[in-house]
């Protein structure tokens, strides 16, 4: 049985276990969140390394996108590079390829339609996603000066944010990661902003811990597309009224892994991490298992 471990940042409520076939292969999959405490993140990457056959880092992206430009973290490129036997890899690379293929998925089937309005809670993290809704027709309220930087200046174009950003995203990543993004405990903490651009919007997209952490009581009539979510997330979007939730990533024993343990596997069956930066190895993957959004209908289930 292959053993595929992530490495999280983030909170380790959210910690679990699970046994899934690929491809014939029967893995372990295991979450370990660390609670925002870098440096045991740091050390667990070195006490698994050559334990398991793929480490994932979760919690935290690699690189921040714009476009084709690439903005790394250094932390998570450190956490990456901290295991010289078993290859590490973040969620960075296949989400982009995953997400849009699920938008356009979407879209096919009439889940989405052209017109919509999506407010992505952060374009940086959700490039390919975003790339694939405005290929798509629909119209987009980006969220990222707002949630990360706290600043009601709503962005309704990419062109706009490729502008915008490639002057202050590099500035941004000088500061602490913990600053943009929720980590550890800060994970579970709601702090209800803007909440008249969720009211506009008809789907709400993007990592579900900056969703949940901004978003407002009620998601009446919503459609939420994430990625990870567990149960008790699935009770809390349909307890706000939110029409359906849809995740990128299969489910797998009630609950949808992040892309970046769907990369570990990736990783593990390849033998090797996908080649940057179109990867083709995980598109051919995501053909062979035939991996579809899962949707969840929140009203009348």
């Amino acid at each position: 049985m292959k053993r595929v471990v992530s490495v999280s940042l983030g909170s380790s409520e959210r910690n679990h276990t699970a046994e899934a076939e690929f491809l014939g292969e029967k893995f372990l999959l295991e979450r370990v969140g660390t609670d925002g405490d870098y440096q045991r993140a740091l050390d667990l990457v070195r006490e698994l390394d050559g334990k398991v056959d793929a480490i994932t880092i979760g919690g935290t992206p690699l690189y921040l996108s714009l476009g084709n430009r690439h903005y790394y973290v250094a932390a998570t490129r450190k956490l990456v590079e901290a295991a010289e036997k078993t290859p590490v890899v973040s969620g960075s690379g296949l989400k982009d390829i995953l997400e849009a293929r699920a938008v356009d998925f979407l879209f096919k089937q009439g889940v989405l339609r052209p017109g919509m309005t999506f407010l992505i809670t952060s374009v940086v993290d959700r490039w390919g996603m975003t790339e694939a809704i405005v290929r798509n027709g629909g119209k987009i309220i980006v969220g990222d000066f707002m949630f990360a930087l706290h600043m009601n200046i709503p962005i309704r174009s990419l062109a706009t944010v490729k502008a915008i950003g490639s002057v202050v995203l590099p500035l941004a990543l000088k500061l602490p990661f913990s600053m943009l993004y929720p980590q550890g405990e800060e994970q579970t903490k709601r702090e209800p902003l803007f909440p008249q651009y969720f009211f506009e919007a008809d789907v709400i997209a993007g990592d579900y811990l900056y969703i949940h952490k901004y978003m407002p009581d009620r998601l009446d009539g919503k459609i939420i597309l994430t990625n990870t979510v567990t149960p008790k997330n699935v009770e809390d979007v349909r307890d706000r009224g939110a029409k359906a939730l849809i995740a990128t990533t299969p489910e797998i024993n009630g609950r949808n892994f992040g892309t970046n343990v769907l990369a570990g596997v990736f990783t593990a069956l390849l033998g090797h991490p996908g080649t940057p930066p179109d990867y083709p190895e995980y598109a051919q993957l995501i053909d062979q298992l035939d991996l579809k959004p899962s949707i969840r209908l929140m009203e009348g289930d």
